[in-house]
């Protein structure tokens, strides 16, 4: 079945090469195909994203094909175009590698980064200090958002989520897990160490500073869904005080992790390349603890999915998206609930203008309205494959579409839209500098 679908897929994609110059009417060389005034990189786009959505057991093939057929389509339409020269820069125009190997080694070394986090202890004595009543859910919904601020939003809802399976005697609400991607993802909305949309503009320039007021939207919108997501788990299944006693924590492992984070924060202000602060924390460690390897395959074929998607966010034709404003950033957050955030978020580093703070929190906590629309939801599916029912997820998670609407707007009351200078570190060629100089020298 999945090779037939797959199959389908492949002769789509193929029909969309083999019409769209057809129905574009693009015959003059170098002029890219449109169909009803939509370029083809958008369109193949939007239909990676959804193959995304419709075959998410795949999603890293799927990503792959659909990189696959933008360059094509580039190539085959842009005389001009070149994969390497995109890829690896030209003498004027610094190429994406070092934002996909930043996003690359980021990617992979968080996930040793919340295993040696799972494994200190520190998540299995959490739940003896939660309330009895619906509060404990209240309590533990507000942990996994401190939690994703500082630890990666997938970490979280991993975390929470496993925490929730204990003391809810394995009986968890859909509504409160929605609450729980939710949680994860406000949490990290305003901190470029909690979420992979926020860390990937501090790889790209932006500064951490410019981003912390997502938080006016983020504890809005927690103190809004929490409520209710805890109130409907607390009439399913009430919580069960001190699940778990007598746990050890084991303070080394605590120790990389902290390294890690610090090594990140070090790294990107000195160097701009946080990845290699958290590698050599993480080799660092390798002398006093066991180190988590096995974590890496796991990881890799995510990790492979997001570069993929963020390499196809980077070819698309910035110049032709709608203009950055606080109506297009309100809109991403719900478009973010059905596409994939990361490369929405690429496309609006590309574009520029933005608001960072308040795209931030958009494209992060957007994303918790389906399950699909967000890294953490995707991975919270893999312990609770009940939540990939689109139908059930909405009808119980209702609050979160609720929470988001109203926090945008008391965010845009209190700080108002503010779009950001230009955040990127121009590399100037040198014609561009020797031409300066020369005209200098002639006006002498």
């Amino acid at each position: 079945m999945k090779r037939l679908l797959f199959f389908f897929y492949a002769l789509l994609f193929t029909g969309i090469f083999i019409f769209t110059p057809i129905l574009s009417f693009a015959a003059n060389s170098g002029v890219p195909p449109v169909i009803f005034g939509i370029r083809a990189e958008f369109i193949l786009f939007a239909l990676t994203l959804l193959g995304v959505a419709i075959f998410h057991h795949q999603s890293m093939y799927v990503a792959l094909i659909g990189l696959t057929a933008i360059v094509l389509m580039r190539i085959i339409f842009l005389p001009d175009f070149s994969i390497i020269d995109h890829i690896f820069g030209t003498p004027s125009k610094e190429g994406e590698w070092r934002t996909l190997l930043n996003l690359g080694g980021l990617l992979l070394g968080f996930a040793i980064l919340a295993k040696y986090f799972e494994e200190s202890g520190v998540s299995d004595i959490l739940p003896n200090f939660l309330p009895n009543d619906w509060k404990g859910g209240f309590v533990l919904l507000i942990l996994i958002s401190i939690i994703s601020s500082f630890l990666d939003n997938i970490a979280a809802a991993m975390i929470g989520g496993a925490i929730a399976f204990v003391v809810f005697k394995g009986k968890v609400h859909i509504g409160y897990l929605a609450g729980i991607v939710a949680a994860s993802n406000a949490g990290g909305a305003g901190s470029v160490l909690g979420d992979t949309t926020t860390t990937l503009m501090w790889i790209d320039g932006v500064s951490p500073l410019d981003v912390t007021h997502a938080y006016i939207g983020s504890v809005t919108a927690i103190f809004i869904f929490a409520i209710f997501a805890s109130k409907q788990q607390d009439k399913y299944q009430r919580i069960q005080k001190d699940a778990n006693i007598n746990v050890n924590v084991d303070w080394g492992k605590l120790a990389i992790v902290l390294m890690m984070l610090v090594g990140a924060i070090i790294t990107n202000w000195m160097l701009d390349f946080p990845a290699i602060g958290v590698w050599v924390a993480l080799l660092t460690g390798t002398t006093f603890s066991k180190t988590p390897w096995k974590e890496l395959p796991k990881a890799l074929q995510g990790s492979i999915f997001l570069l993929a998607l963020v390499t196809c966010a980077s070819l698309m034709p910035v110049e032709e998206l709608p203009e950055a404003s606080w109506h297009s950033a309100f809109a991403l957050g719900f478009i973010s609930a059905v596409f994939d955030n990361i490369p929405l978020t690429k496309l609006c580093l590309e574009q520029g203008d933005y608001d960072w703070g308040i795209l931030a929190y958009t494209v992060g906590f957007g994303g918790s309205m389906i399950w699909f629309g967000s890294s953490a939801g995707v991975a919270l599916s893999n312990m609770y494959p009940e939540t990939r029912s689109i139908v059930r997820y909405l009808k119980n998670g209702w609050h979160v579409i609720l929470a988001y609407i109203i926090s945008f707007f008391v965010m845009l009351g209190i700080v108002g839209w503010h779009p950001h200078t230009p955040h990127k570190n121009k590399h100037i060629a040198p014609a561009e500098i020797v031409a300066p100089i020369s005209t200098i020298q002639t006006q002498k």
